[in-house]
């Protein structure tokens, strides 16, 4: 009962994915799915950056937490010996725990206070990279069942979580979402995948077929990103990662106009940087002045106006305002 269950709910996951949605949309409509196997008094799920593990958005359950107690719970995700902190989760590689320790600060002066006294947190990862996690708690204990029932999700949240984040990144060029199988047969897309489609075509007919069939086949190593070029000398971006999935391989794949900061390792390997005028070149692009980058990489501010003139001279600038034009 609680696999099909499971099943059921990472089938849903997986729609959503496909949907469109950015993070906030996403987790709302996924805690009413997972609520109605794992009922909860209060819950909270957030989405994490997946290089520092800060919390990017945050989403609450119908029922919020009381507001004097939110300072509390983010001082405790920061305090050394809270137990089962979403850091030391991540940390540890553990998918769900439920907290026991009555030593947590947590449980004594904010779950306890509100008549709450169990809670659940779940970890959602997507290719060993975490990017988000769900708190949940109640004033009965969560059963073992429930436990497996949560770890069983938790990979489908965090493939639908990383495509939010990636479509959310992207919502000024009204990017396409297209779920595809193994062969790159869709299953499902949004409604500005026509647009995507006729772009691809008029590069070349079957194209757009061509490029779901490659980025599925990249997707089954965990993710696909690729540049192509429009019939207007543009460029368009092409990502994909896998879904989880109950028997079958699905892939999403993200349509969007490539932007300067997609196209800028293609940029620099087409004019002949090297690898050392590449690190010069990022740390200009990070506004860095001439003694922050001399410092950064070990090397004499003479040598760093060296790069700066060989970069100037392969793009066709004269100044780094200007190189940083080019490539923005």
């Amino acid at each position: 009962m609680w696999e099909g269950r499971a099943q059921g709910v990472r089938r849903d996951v997986t729609a959503l994915a496909s949907a469109g949605l950015d993070v906030a949309e996403l987790h709302a409509a996924a805690i009413a799915l997972v609520d109605r196997i794992v009922p909860c008094e209060l819950t909270c799920w957030a989405s994490m950056d997946p290089d520092s593990g800060a919390f990017s958005t945050m989403m609450s359950g119908p029922n919020r937490i009381p507001r004097q107690y939110e300072p509390v719970l983010a001082t405790c995700e920061y305090t050394p010996g809270e137990p089962h902190t979403f850091a030391a989760l991540a940390q540890r590689g553990d998918t769900v725990a439920r907290l026991e320790d009555k030593r947590s600060t947590r449980l004594n002066e904010v779950w306890r206070p509100l008549g709450l006294r169990h809670e659940l947190r779940a970890l959602f990862r997507a290719d060993e990279t975490c990017w988000g996690g769900a708190g949940m708690v109640r004033a009965g204990d969560f059963s073992e069942r429930e436990l497996e029932f949560m770890a069983s999700v938790a990979p489908a949240l965090g493939a639908a979580t990383r495509v939010a984040a990636r479509t959310a990144a992207r919502r000024t060029g009204t990017p396409a979402i297209v779920v595809v199988t193994g062969d790159g047969t869709i299953r499902a897309s949004t409604a500005s995948t026509a647009q995507w489609h006729d772009e691809l075509e008029e590069v070349a007919p079957g194209r757009f077929a061509v490029m779901l069939r490659a980025a599925a086949a990249g997707a089954r190593s965990g993710t696909f990103k690729a540049r192509v070029r429009d019939a207007h000398g543009g460029w368009i971006l092409l990502e994909a990662s896998r879904l989880v999935g109950d028997d079958d391989f699905d892939a999403a794949v993200t349509i969007s106009r490539a932007s300067g900061a997609d196209l800028l390792g293609l940029l620099l390997k087409a004019h002949g940087v090297t690898s050392r005028e590449q690190d010069v070149c990022h740390e200009v692009l990070a506004g860095q002045p001439t003694s922050g980058i001399a410092a950064h990489l070990t090397i004499s501010p003479y040598t760093v106006q060296d790069h700066l003139k060989s970069l100037f001279a392969k793009f066709g600038v004269r100044s780094r305002a200007e190189l940083v034009a080019k490539l923005s």
